[in-house]
């Protein structure tokens, strides 16, 4: 499966890697769509504060 993965140097890649095994009581998402937006560039690049209540 596909996932965004974060590299020793905090790049975010795009890669291939193994499918979970699954423990009881989870569940595999298949995700048809994702996107990220301006405001979560900027907070991945610590110019944007998380809203209040949320961790950093």
């Amino acid at each position: 499966m596909k996932a965004i993965v974060i590299e020793p140097n905090k790049d975010l890649v795009w890669k291939e890697v193994e499918t979970p095994v699954l423990k009881d009581g989870e569940v595999l998402v298949e995700v048809y769509a994702a996107a990220v937006n301006r405001a979560d560039l900027m907070q991945r690049a610590g110019q944007y504060p998380p809203p209040p209540g949320c961790p950093d």
